[in-house]
């Protein structure tokens, strides 16, 4: 098989520039895409250098906040919790895991996140 990466993940939100400013201004991801194509948009947004999510309207029989459990590194979660909680975000831990220092939040949409350190 020569799969290597994970280009785009789909996130499904209500409001794609709502969603963008969220993703943009609070998480400090980057826009690599923003494409009207017939009713639809292609927003693409994540870390520079890094796997970008796909911000789309929800497809029919899906619904806006139906991701969960999307994994972001930091290399410092304990400052990416003081700015989101700063930013008003709701943010739960950081607690110690097996694996690392976690903390969980969500889109104003209810999608999902876990920053793992």
């Amino acid at each position: 098989m020569t799969i290597d990466s994970v280009r785009t993940m789909t996130v499904f939100v209500s409001d794609q520039d709502k969603a963008r400013d969220f993703y943009v201004d609070v998480l400090g991801f980057e826009v690599k895409a923003d494409r009207a194509f017939g009713d639809n948009r292609w927003l693409e947004v994540g870390p520079a250098g890094g796997t970008s999510l796909v911000l789309h309207r929800p497809f029919p029989g899906t619904s806006a906040g139906a991701a969960q459990g999307t994994v972001l590194a930091s290399s410092d979660v304990e400052a990416d919790v003081a700015r989101l909680r700063g930013a008003g975000v709701a943010v739960e831990g950081p607690t110690d895991m097996p694996w690392g220092r976690q903390a969980t939040f969500a889109d104003p949409d209810g999608n999902g996140y876990v920053l793992n350190g």
